[in-house]
């Protein structure tokens, strides 16, 4: 989830991944892991999608997060090419930068007494040449067992959805979503709303592979969306208790990567 996700073009039709790939997914052990985890993040965020981002290094997308990030990749070991990646900010860690992510977007008061034991994730994207549902399910892999081996209870993130069309399908999306709201108490407030009542929602909208993933998997939506100047986007805050998450659904996902 989050912020930062690609505008969840991720999993849809696409190039076919090379067919002689051989992919892995592990924690970035070295700076130049995470230095190709964050060239990735530009060619998919700012070469392709067009956003605007504060990175001071050209073709690297870092932030003042990056520092106290695990980042999760998937490798093609044919090649050594890193061609997904997933940002992950642990409770610590937030502690220590001082905020997660997604108050720069949300107001997360009503989340205060779970900060203990939240994970943000964001910043995923996935290699063109490689958005494959076996790719994000090896993503998805990666961070199931990052929750279970750290004992984490709660997942958060943002699902962002692309404004391309004036915010047609991302309107549509958030009035499809209503049966996955969550209880009012852990509700969240967008500091930059989108404006749901000046844009017609698309009938049929278009979800995104990754965020049905996350209905699937039992995650709610706390809230209405929030709009991303910089990324042109509508986020929905999602947050995922452990607890709700299917064991069928958890066992698929625990198995893949061992």
């Amino acid at each position: 989830m989050e912020h930062r996700n690609a505008p969840q073009t991720g999993a849809s039709a696409a190039p076919q991944r090379p067919s002689r790939a051989k992919l892995h997914v592990t924690l970035a052990a070295t700076e130049s892991e995470i230095l190709a985890a964050q060239k990735l993040r530009w060619r998919v965020f700012a070469d392709e999608l067009g956003a605007t981002l504060p990175s001071q290094t050209p073709g690297v997308d870092r932030d003042i997060y990056d520092p106290y990030c695990d980042h999760l990749i998937v490798r093609d070991e044919a090649n050594g090419r890193i061609v997904g990646t997933y940002r992950i900010l642990p409770p610590q860690a937030a502690r220590k930068v001082g905020s997660y992510y997604s108050e720069n977007e949300f107001d997360l008061t009503r989340l205060a007494h779970l900060r203990e034991r939240i994970v943000e994730v964001g910043r995923s994207c996935i290699d063109p040449d490689y958005r494959t549902g076996a790719t994000i399910a090896l993503l998805w892999a990666g961070l199931a067992r990052y929750m279970q081996q750290g004992g984490h209870e709660y997942l958060i993130g943002c699902a962002s959805i692309g404004m391309q069309d004036g915010g047609h399908n991302a309107v549509g999306i958030h009035y499809a979503l209503a049966g996955h709201r969550a209880p009012v108490e852990y509700r969240v407030f967008p500091r930059h709303p989108l404006p749901l009542d000046r844009i017609a929602a698309l009938p049929n909208p278009e979800i995104p592979p990754l965020l049905k993933g996350y209905m699937r998997a039992g995650a709610w939506v706390c809230g209405e969306p929030a709009w991303d100047p910089d990324f042109n986007t509508a986020d929905l805050l999602l947050l995922l208790p452990m607890t709700r998450v299917d064991a069928r659904y958890s066992k698929h996902f625990v198995e893949r990567q061992n």
